[in-house]
């Protein structure tokens, strides 16, 4: 099984540059407190490290 991460959104896309938003739809995100649980790869990784201020991690899993 792969490794997977699960992503929390903690901040509002409101008020963001549209490369941030458009972050976080990339990564299946768009509303307060959702979570996601991801692959774990080096482009998910990169995405959620370039919005620390609107992404965390909650968990890794394998």
């Amino acid at each position: 099984m792969a490794k997977t991460i699960v992503v929390k959104q903690i901040g509002s896309p409101i008020r963001r540059p549209a490369k941030q938003r458009a972050t976080l739809v990339g990564l299946g995100l768009n509303k307060m407190n959702r979570t996601r649980e991801l692959e774990d790869t080096p482009s998910v990784r990169g995405m959620v490290e370039s919005i620390p201020h609107l992404v965390e991690i909650i968990e890794e899993k394998g």
